[in-house]
């Protein structure tokens, strides 16, 4: 029996820009931005009390409207309409059709609903549908506004991964929050990367992405919170093999080496002799690209590691093969997987293609801490965000993210086969770190 819904849809509507855009005006999206079009992803931005109650307009809903309204004024991408171009490649018709905005209501409180729900009733929080075979009314972005019991909110993103990555998603809310509160944007949006980064490059990334995908097996999603001082801990313990580690390299060996005893060796594993990682990062970080960019600027790499040393629990080894394989990729490594991706690879084929999960695939968030910046009122920050990618192949799908305390706190979200998660959760090699379960569905 399919379980009842405590998130109760109160109304919807949409928000359009508050100055009419551009008539005629067409947005052409980058060859990776047509590459992700079988993803989706999803934000909630959890937040103890309710920033929309104060506010020049009646109603909190009137009062996060005018902000965002104003805020569209700069984002013609998201108020738009997808269409397809001559060559049938995805475009955006920028107009004024709006944003889908739904309000709700759950009845407990903010407290109990991170130790109650799991990652499955979290995606009541950020309402999505899939896109129809005619999408000329369909609203690729969709908010939702969740009031718990306490006064606290959610506010759930849920976007077409052909708009935006991880990092555009988080500004747009960021912006959002800076609008409302009356400060200056941090990062003006830009739709078009610089030509020394559109010019063509005949470098191929070594990372192959899957044409087509079986549906994978039932997926489910683990959610975890290290604390600073075992972070450090553990860092202090692999100093001699890797003494620059940073979190994220000792936590990505830490859950590789782990789900590694469950997974079978993929067929391009070689023999049977390694294990293959996919690594994305945000090329922004070591790029001349703003951090408004709005589109995807996500580079794939491929570490692939002895599966003997993989599996033997000697942590500070892996953990040295992940923070060398970071720290070793190059300038023209992200040029070339932005250029060129979908046009030399696949001459007849643009995409979409499965990104995540072909291949075990983590994803590095950990260098910026901007989703904690979303205040919507001064000095009151997200308590707690979550990230979801839809549509993860059956490989499953590592997160790493600052947790919002001070020092080294992380969070790791993973989605994997639900055995695999079930086995995870009681594996003392994980548990040794002192985990938090947040999500965790323990009522």
């Amino acid at each position: 029996m399919e379980k009842l819904s405590r998130v109760k849809v109160q109304s919807m509507l949409s928000v359009v820009s508050s100055k009419p855009i551009e008539s005629g005006k067409i947005h052409r999206f980058s060859s990776l931005d047509q590459a992700m079009g079988l993803h989706t992803i999803h934000i909630v931005f959890y937040y103890s009390s309710n920033p929309f109650e104060d506010g020049p307009m009646p109603s909190d809903l009137d009062n996060l409207r005018v902000a965002l309204s104003r805020l569209l004024d700069q984002f013609p991408t998201v108020t738009g309409r997808l269409t397809r171009g001559v060559d049938g490649a995805w475009e955006v018709k920028c107009n004024d059709a709006g944003v889908r905005m739904l309000q709700a209501s759950v009845g407990c409180t903010l407290v109990e609903w991170l130790r109650s729900a799991d990652a499955s009733e979290e995606r009541d929080l950020t309402v999505w549908e899939d896109m129809p075979q005619d999408p000329s009314f369909w609203s690729p972005f969709r908010i939702q506004i969740t009031n718990f019991k306490c006064g606290g909110v959610a506010i759930g993103l849920s976007c077409s991964h052909i708009h935006a990555d991880i990092t555009s998603a988080t500004m747009l809310i960021k912006s959002w929050a800076e609008v409302h509160s009356g400060q200056p944007l941090t990062h003006s949006p830009i739709f078009h990367l610089p030509p020394a980064i559109s010019s063509p490059n005949n470098s191929i990334s070594s990372f192959s992405p899957s044409k087509y995908t079986d549906p994978p097996p039932k997926m489910s999603t683990i959610t975890m919170k290290f604390s600073g001082p075992v972070i450090k801990k553990h860092l202090l313990q692999i100093q001699k093999q890797c003494p620059d580690a940073t979190p994220f390299d000792i936590l990505v060996a830490l859950f590789w080496s782990r789900i590694a005893h469950w997974q079978e060796p993929l067929p391009n594993d070689k023999q049977k002799q390694t294990r293959s990682l996919c690594i994305c990062t945000d090329s922004r970080r070591n790029q001349q690209i703003t951090y408004g960019y709005f589109g995807n600027a996500l580079y794939f790499s491929v570490l692939d590691v002895d599966a003997d040393k993989l599996m033997s629990g000697e942590l500070g080894l892996v953990t040295e093969s992940v923070h060398n394989h970071i720290e070793g990729l190059k300038r023209d490594d992200f040029l070339s997987f932005i250029n060129s991706f979908g046009e030399e690879r696949n001459k007849d084929e643009k995409g979409p293609f499965q990104m995540y999960g072909p291949r075990l695939t983590c994803i590095s968030i950990e260098h910026e801490n901007m989703m904690y910046d979303a205040m919507f009122r001064k000095g009151e920050r997200p308590v707690h965000v979550s990230y979801h990618v839809g549509n993860v192949g059956r490989e499953g799908l590592i997160m790493v993210m600052p947790s919002g305390d001070a020092g080294l706190g992380q969070i790791v979200m993973v989605t994997l086969p639900e055995k695999q998660v079930a086995s995870l959760s009681k594996d003392q090699a994980v548990l040794d770190l002192e985990p938090v379960m947040v999500l965790s569905g323990m009522r």
